[in-house]
């Protein structure tokens, strides 16, 4: 209430709970982070949002999060979840009564250049498999615990989405 009498509405106040070692953490970790958010949005803007929001997050639970293991893993468990969630909603707003034009392929795009263009073509499961096992260098096991999932699923999302790639290779001349 304020001197006058009138009622007010505040919003609740959030305790931030990080300290030191959540700066030293973000110092040391933050263009790890960032290179693999890129590898998996394929953005570089998209890539700093899903960071900052991931580091948000972390940071408000840090007292938490700094008892684990891994809490590198844990943010990049957010980064992954909030991608996951992005994709969805951008999914679900472009519905269009009409496909759209096949864009041009640029032959002097390089191979790199279609490789991406290839990866974000993938479902986010196995773009996200992918990204683990061959950008980051992640064993099976670890994509898996990543991805809290079975390793057979790995395996499975990771065969599937290699075969999609290389079809594409192979069909769009990229060999």
């Amino acid at each position: 209430m304020t001197d006058d009498g009138v009622a007010t509405t505040e919003a609740p106040v959030i305790a931030w709970a990080a300290a030191d070692d959540f700066d030293a953490f973000v110092r040391g970790r933050h263009t790890t982070l960032c290179r693999f958010a890129h590898a998996l949005s394929g953005d570089p803007e998209l890539a700093a949002d899903l960071v900052q929001d991931a580091l948000e997050r972390t940071g408000l639970t840090w007292s938490r999060v700094r008892r684990k293991d891994d809490p590198e893993g844990y943010v990049r468990r957010i980064i992954l979840n909030r991608y996951i969630s992005w994709w969805r909603r951008l999914r679900r707003e472009r519905l269009v009564a009409a496909v759209p034009e096949i864009a041009y392929n640029d032959p002097s795009a390089s191979r790199d250049d279609t490789l991406w263009r290839l990866l974000a073509t993938l479902p986010p499961k196995q773009r996200a498999v992918l990204v683990l096992r061959f950008y980051e260098d992640l064993t099976e096991v670890e994509v898996a615990r990543v991805l809290e999932c079975s390793v057979g699923t790995v395996k499975s999302n990771g065969s599937r989405a290699l075969a999609r790639l290389r079809q594409e290779l192979t069909a769009g001349g990229g060999r």
